[in-house]
């Protein structure tokens, strides 16, 4: 897996059903998540990681992960071919 760049986060957490992040900041800017269009879970090592495939408002994808065992969310970059 690529390296990844640490993100802050809003996430809308409820019991029983999935995290919903909602926005992240790069490079000082807000993205607002317009949509994920796909969740799936997998881990490294000890570490169970939970993806989601996510568009902003101005339609551009990303991959945010979050580690359930260090409690960090990271930005993984996308290409589209």
């Amino acid at each position: 897996m690529m390296s990844g760049l640490p993100i802050r986060i809003a996430v809308v957490y409820q019991e029983g059903v999935k995290p919903k992040p909602v926005w992240f900041e790069l490079n000082r800017k807000q993205h607002k998540i317009a949509r994920t269009t796909y969740y799936w879970k997998d881990r490294i090592g000890d570490a169970p990681l939970l993806h989601f495939a996510v568009v902003d408002e101005e339609d551009s994808l990303f991959e945010l992960v979050f580690n359930s065992l260090d409690q960090t969310w990271m930005l993984y970059p996308q290409k589209v071919e």
